[in-house]
């Protein structure tokens, strides 16, 4: 899809959007500054930030800029959306510190390096220095209270009392979008549904005083199919600092999630296209413990890296008993079967194995050319060293061959190095 919009929204994004054909239309035109909040309440996130941090990484892969916005300054307030008593009040100790973790923690999901454009701010370098009494000229002036108190993160708490000091918390968010309208030319705000009507006093905040057009989307607050929130688990919360949640706690969470999630969760928290995602309702049994594996490993992947995903991985199969890594987890590198008119000097190995398959191809020879050994006489000394294996049967022989007759159903052989380096190899 040309549109990140039409992407975020075919994946399950959207819940509410201030004009869906404007917005749509903004992204398609070009490069956009977007940006989404987030408050250093914690020294991590939580599984809960993971819609809106894939929403931006979304957005950057389609060459838009995020912007993440740290609230340095709103978490000395507290944010009473979706709360029913007043947030603990941090100290500016605490905030700075765990502003600081958040930063180091978002960089693993986007690309905050010059040549890429996403950008990493904290609200507390334009809040904090604000003279109070000229922001209630300025800002203050164009809220009103009526109109402030008929948004559902007020009334929800208008019950049990609403703080002053949380009831300014509308006012700094919408100033938040003025300034990055005004520094950046960012007119774009995602967030969690809770936030909607925060967006709009920033939206109008825009209109208002600079007389231009801004926008919001937000995201659904996700809950599973058994209606508990998402990332709570017997242990608490689930973080997505290793050091909180390690990469094998994060990784079982996702492959005991329940059958009913699995779609949603596959098109939601990983990049796999969504052709590959619109058959989940038919899958039965092991097609669902397949595809619950792929979605832990994927969302394991982006957060925590690929080499701590395949390591959750072989501790899971080593505690269930399962000896084989599946092919899908593997790198792969396809071989085709045949060819009408082979070009040898094009590409030598390719098209020796569509012409030598059936005889038999020399294992040591794929070993070279998938790059797991640099030469065959490295090869030769895996073999005499016991280190070589062909689909997890290990090679005896430095002179044994790939023929039809190992080939997987999916016309797939497995090689691996070692104990820990694998490689599938597709003859197509």
């Amino acid at each position: 899809m040309e549109n990140v919009y039409d992407v975020l929204k075919e994946r399950g994004f959207i819940q509410q959007v201030t004009d869906e054909e404007l917005v749509a239309s903004r992204l398609r035109e070009g490069k956009v500054f977007c940006y989404i909040g987030f408050d250093p309440t914690a020294k991590s996130l939580h599984i809960g930030s993971l819609v809106p941090i894939m929403a931006l990484m979304h957005m950057q892969r389609y060459g838009h800029r995020p912007i993440v916005l740290l609230g340095g300054g709103t978490a000395l307030i507290g944010d009473p959306s979706g709360k029913t008593e007043m947030r603990r009040l941090l100290t500016i100790e605490q905030i700075t510190a765990n502003a600081l973790g958040l930063k180091q923690q978002l960089s693993r999901y986007l690309d905050f390096s010059a040549a890429a454009g996403a950008l990493l701010l904290n609200n507390a370098d334009w809040l904090v220095p604000i003279k109070y009494i000229e922001f209630l000229r300025d800002i203050g002036r164009h809220f009103s209270v009526n109109k402030m108190l008929t948004a559902e993160s007020y009334r929800l708490r208008l019950e049990k009392g609403l703080n002053f000091i949380e009831f300014n918390y509308m006012l700094l968010q919408a100033y938040d979008f003025l300034h990055l309208f005004d520094s950046y030319g960012c007119v774009l705000q995602m967030g969690g549904n809770d936030q909607w009507g925060n967006i709009l006093a920033g939206t109008d905040l825009i209109r208002r005083v600079r007389g231009a057009d801004a926008f919001g989307v937000t995201f659904p607050l996700l809950t599973t199919a058994s209606g508990h929130k998402m990332g709570k688990t017997e242990r608490g919360t689930l973080w997505l600092g290793g050091t909180m949640s390690s990469p094998y706690d994060y990784y079982q969470y996702w492959v005991n999630i329940d059958d009913a999630d699995l779609q949603r969760f596959l098109l939601l928290f990983t990049f796999l296209p969504t052709v590959e995602v619109a058959e989940a309702p038919q899958w039965r049994d092991a097609e669902i413990n397949m595809a619950k594996a792929v979605l832990a490993f994927e969302t394991t992947k982006i957060t925590h890296g690929e080499a701590a995903a395949l390591a959750a991985w072989r501790s899971a199969a080593a505690l269930f008993g399962k000896a084989a890594v599946p092919s899908w987890l593997l790198p792969s590198s396809s071989i085709p079967r045949e060819a009408a008119s082979p070009d040898f000097s094009a590409m030598p190995f390719v098209n020796r194995a569509q012409t030598e398959l059936k005889e038999g191809i020399p294992v040591y020879k794929l070993f070279v050319e998938t790059g797991l050994c640099t030469s065959g006489g490295e090869a030769r000394r895996l073999v005499a060293q016991g280190g070589a294996y062909l689909n997890e049967r290990q090679i005896k022989h430095f002179d044994e061959v790939v023929s039809t007759s190992e080939l997987n159903p999916a016309g797939e052989v497995i090689l691996r190095k070692g104990k820990k380096t694998y490689m599938a190899i597709k003859f197509s």
